[in-house]
């Protein structure tokens, strides 16, 4: 298959501590499959078409890196290492490590009620706590379902709250049961707000991001800060590819408005296996079954995290963005794919990419 060197990029080093060591660009990658096949998967991906980035990380090493396709149609600017794509729910995994921040240095507490923080917030909501928002079993309405259906402003995580603030109603009896919900995120990233008192893109920059070395990974607005290396999003309208980037929910930030790249996934992922950024004993609260789901793919649901067995994992969905990240801690191995467009979902081919190099391990 021919593609342009920029389409390509190998084993290059990534500056990240810890767990996540360098690839020796002399050496080659760490022993993998032979042929792990993965061009073949991403065929559709390749081109003059909205792409995708893929990374395959082993104890630490990138066994697998490369992008395919545009990230900006319009001018053919490539997918590389360092494009930053939407997470849309992917997302999550930080409102929640952020809430687990501020709980393990007591600055609030995973049972504290959301109203708190939050005090506007109608009866209905008067016994749901931040757990209940991070399991998804507050019961909260759906903000999406209260919007007007000719909206096309766009909303912001304060926004959802007024939202909520009219609705004395809840679907079921907080705690009684799960109902995935995008409300009670953007609801944790407020509480982000108040309890650090910085606002909500401000604390993760500080206190995830820079840290960690994602130096471009941003909780974006439109018209409030810049992507650097910004993949655009796509869908496909009577067969033709057209830019479908922004909608009226796409700043909302606590359920879904992270831009990263594999090389910022890189250093999150590795930070996922020690004490770096939260405790052991708040890493095993993320990945602990938190609630029961009605999910065949993830029977459970941590904080910011589906659980299936051995895998931890998350999607994420949005206009003109699919991602997801898919972990299997007990191998040291990870499948993060980043894409911009709006079809189709990647958690299947994220599983067929991690089988390759499970069958290999077992």
């Amino acid at each position: 298959m021919q593609r342009a060197v920029a389409h390509r990029f190998g084993w290059i080093a990534l500056l990240c501590t810890g767990l996540l060591g360098a690839a020796d660009a002399a050496g080659g990658p760490r022993p993998g499959p032979p042929d792990p096949g993965i061009d073949a998967l991403l065929q559709r991906y390749d081109g003059q078409v909205p792409g995708a980035a893929v990374l395959v990380l082993h104890d630490g090493q990138p066994v697998f890196r490369r992008g395919y396709g545009l990230a900006v149609v319009e001018d053919g600017t490539p997918v590389t290492a360092q494009t930053n794509f939407r997470l849309a729910s992917v997302s999550k995994q930080f409102t929640a490590t952020a809430i687990l921040l501020l709980a393990q240095e007591g600055a609030l507490s995973l049972d504290d009620r959301v109203k708190r923080w939050l005090p506007s917030l109608p009866a209905a909501a008067d016994t749901i706590t931040l757990r209940h928002l991070l399991s998804h079993t507050s019961g909260l309405l759906d903000y999406e379902d209260l919007m007007p259906r000719d909206a096309t402003a766009q909303v912001r995580d304060l926004d959802v709250l007024h939202l909520l603030e009219r609705q004395d109603r809840t679907l079921f009896v907080p705690g009684s049961r799960y109902r995935y919900s995008n409300s009670g995120y953007a609801l944790l990233a407020l509480v982000v707000g108040q309890a650090s008192g910085q606002d909500f893109a401000t604390f993760l920059r500080a206190r995830i991001f820079q840290p960690l070395g994602m130096a471009h990974a941003v909780a974006h607005q439109d018209g409030v800060d810049d992507v650097a290396a910004r993949a655009y999003g796509y869908s496909e309208i009577d067969g033709r590819w057209q830019r479908t980037d922004q909608s009226p929910t796409s700043a909302v930030l606590g359920d879904g408005g992270i831009y990263a790249s594999l090389d910022d996934l890189a250093r999150w992922d590795a930070a996922l296996y020690d004490p770096r950024l939260l405790g052991i004993a708040s890493l095993r609260q993320a990945f602990a079954p938190a609630t029961r789901t009605n999910e065949p793919d993830a029977p459970f649901y941590g904080f910011g995290w589906r659980l299936n067995g051995q895998a931890h994992w998350h999607s994420g969905e949005s206009i003109g963005f699919r991602s997801v990240i898919l972990r299997y801690p007990a191998h040291r191995l990870s499948v993060i794919i980043l894409t911009n467009r709006d079809g189709p979902e990647p958690y299947p081919l994220a599983l067929q990419i991690a089988q390759r190099w499970l069958d290999t391990l077992q």
